[in-house]
């Protein structure tokens, strides 16, 4: 069983899998057979499938990577004796299954297409890194690591300014903990150490340019989250030290502006049709490109 939960990919996929390869051509049955791991009765399973999963697992060092294979192997046998009673048994035409194995392919099929649309994704010049670094001092050259205290206080429309005023005049964090109580509010403390790239993004230059001891409130629509910087200790990052997580970040951002794009040229492109339920998705949808 263990084997079996090591595998990550869905056991009946195999189904789609089976199916293809049954389709390919006879010639170079020699050089196929090289590359078969196992017979599972008239079922092959080959070194490409190990090799694929091998790959999940990372670079292994070789003294563990013919264990892993061996592992793997057992669990494509096991996988594909299930498969095999599936198939026979006609689980593969039950409709929830059949459902799960499209919905399994519109994922793998979508994704790998947006993996060859975000391909194209240039490495960012050291211009552009040394700009990055440049605009964000509170991650890199005056980069923090923060003591907080945070308090989530349940508020209403009646009280919420009261407690906000509170906060605005209060000496620190003791001092308001003891007026909530005071006035049967009860609020959730959390305390924690965190480094500035931990930090929300929209949040970090307010904890930034805080000083110790200042609170920042953030509203939500059933209570107040207080942040408290109890302290701070300086900890800056040195361009160089910050060129790989930089880089990173900044192809993420352009291949999350391709795939927005893309999808945006998709959906215009497209006939899209919201029906039943569903007709107020489409206005809502039809709304900000009404502008």
């Amino acid at each position: 069983m263990k084997l079996m939960q090591s595998m990550r990919v869905p056991a009946l996929l195999l189904i789609l899998v089976t199916a293809l390869s049954a389709c390919g051509d006879k010639n170079g049955e020699d050089k196929k057979a090289t590359q078969v791991a196992a017979k599972v009765n008239k079922d092959e399973i080959t070194v490409h499938q190990i090799n694929y999963e091998l790959g999940k697992l990372g670079n292994l060092p070789p003294a563990q990577a013919k264990q892993a294979a061996n592992t793997v192997l057992k669990g494509l046998v096991e996988q594909q004796l299930l498969m095999q009673k599936a198939i026979d048994s006609k689980v593969d035409r039950e409709p929830a299954v059949v459902q799960r194995l499209e919905a399994y392919r519109r994922q793998v099929l979508a994704e790998a297409y947006l993996e060859r649309v975000t391909s194209t994704a240039a490495e960012p010049a050291a211009a552009e890194i040394s700009a990055y670094y440049a605009k964000n001092p509170a991650l890199f050259s005056d980069r923090r690591i923060y003591r907080l205290q945070e308090l989530s206080v349940p508020v209403t429309a009646e009280n919420v300014e009261s407690v906000k005023a509170k906060l605005a005049e209060s000496r620190d964090i003791g001092a308001f903990a003891e007026w909530l109580k005071s006035v049967n509010i009860q609020a959730r403390a959390v305390q924690s150490v965190k480094p500035a790239e931990q930090l929300p993004l929209e949040l970090l230059p307010r904890l930034h340019a805080a000083k110790e001891g200042q609170a920042i409130a953030l509203a939500t629509p059933n209570s107040l989250n207080i942040v408290f910087v109890t302290g701070y200790q300086s900890q800056p990052v040195t361009e160089e030290q910050a060129k790989p997580v930089i880089s990173r970040y900044l192809v993420n951002a352009k291949k999350r502006e391709l795939v927005e794009a893309e999808l945006k040229k998709l959906r215009e492109a497209g006939k899209i049709e919201y029906l039943g339920d569903y007709v107020e998705v489409g206005k809502i949808e039809a709304k900000p490109a009404a502008k």
